[in-house]
């Protein structure tokens, strides 16, 4: 598919959008009758942040030549992001994925139907036509490798090849443990991953289990030995930590998290977090103002159903910042 716009993305990111079936009511899955349609996806979810605030953002992924895949692209479409990356598939599905409408700010439970679909088979052939010259940033989650052998060595090639372009580049761990053969496998591939990013945003839980430490200046020095720039761990409600050296010595701090009234939607709280400190750190801004803005992006998420329907355009992200 080709985009209106000429010019190469100059931030791109890859991965697995699925149709996503969110139930209208509370209470099991196997009761509900009604559910209407939205667009999930971490990676996707993030492109789509940074494209409402104003940044060159491609996608780069597979969907099937269906129903859900032509949703996925007209979606995608819709918020600006550049689709040329985004390759069809005659021979396997989109994936699709049911969520229960959760009540009191519970994470709610969801089914996935994702198995043998189309972005499964992504490979590094997929990223042949990729101008990594014109990248500035490439954000990753450890989503996609896990999805395939071939979408590992696809995560492993884009890493690598952006950062020999002098990208930015940006890995949230995003751990999805039932996509994995073995906990221990993934915690060596994902954190071989990190070895290759600036900045590494795992939540405190998954910071704990990847690197076996407890706190967070421990979780941050694990990954700053093995050479991010920076550490930027998501607390929940308490906020964010950041330890790393991108204002040219080493610093930390605690960033407080921001009060919500009302907690809807958990889910797609970690992507507004990626899109305001990713969006904060390219627009020059210090670590502090970025963890502040991952904060404040983060809540605006969690106070909407949907993955992404809460992320800020840049003018309303300018209001709430005031």
């Amino acid at each position: 598919m080709a985009n209106a716009t000429s010019s190469s993305p100059r931030i791109l990111t890859f991965g697995e959008a699925m149709a996503m079936m969110v139930a209208d009511l509370p209470g099991d899955l196997a009761d509900v009758d009604r559910f209407h349609r939205r667009l999930a996806g971490a990676d996707n979810n993030v492109a789509i942040g940074l494209s409402r605030l104003g940044f060159h953002v491609g996608w780069l992924s597979r969907v099937g030549t269906d129903s859900q895949g032509r949703f996925i692209q007209q979606a995608l479409k819709a918020e600006g992001v550049d689709d040329r990356y985004i390759h069809l598939d005659a021979h396997h599905p989109t994936g699709l994925m049911f969520k229960e409408r959760a009540e009191g700010g519970a994470d709610p439970r969801v089914e996935y139907f994702r198995r043998g679909s189309a972005a499964s088979h992504l490979s590094v052939e997929d990223a042949a036509s990729i101008d990594f010259q014109s990248l500035t940033h490439l954000h990753a989650t450890g989503i996609t490798p896990a999805l395939s052998e071939s979408a590992l060595e696809l995560t492993r090639h884009l890493m690598q090849q952006a950062r020999e372009s002098g990208a930015s580049i940006s890995f949230d761990p995003n751990l999805r443990p039932s996509l994995w053969p073995s906990e221990a496998v993934m915690r060596d591939t994902l954190n071989k991953l990190a070895s290759l990013a600036d900045w590494v945003l795992p939540g405190l839980s998954e910071g704990r289990l990847l690197t076996g430490c407890d706190t967070p200046e421990a979780i941050a020095d694990f990954y700053l030995a093995r050479g991010a720039k920076a550490v930027i761990i998501k607390l929940g409600p308490e906020g964010s930590y950041y330890r790393g050296t991108l204002g040219g010595t080493l610093e930390s701090f605690l960033a407080p998290g921001q009060p919500v009234a009302e907690v809807v939607d958990t889910v797609g709280a970690g992507d507004g977090f990626a899109v305001g400190v990713i969006s904060a750190l390219l627009d020059g801004r210090t670590p502090l103002q970025a963890l502040n803005r991952g904060n404040l992006v983060g809540a605006q998420a969690i106070q909407v159903v949907g993955d992404m329907e809460g992320l800020p355009t840049r003018d309303k992200l300018q209001q709430i910042e005031q």
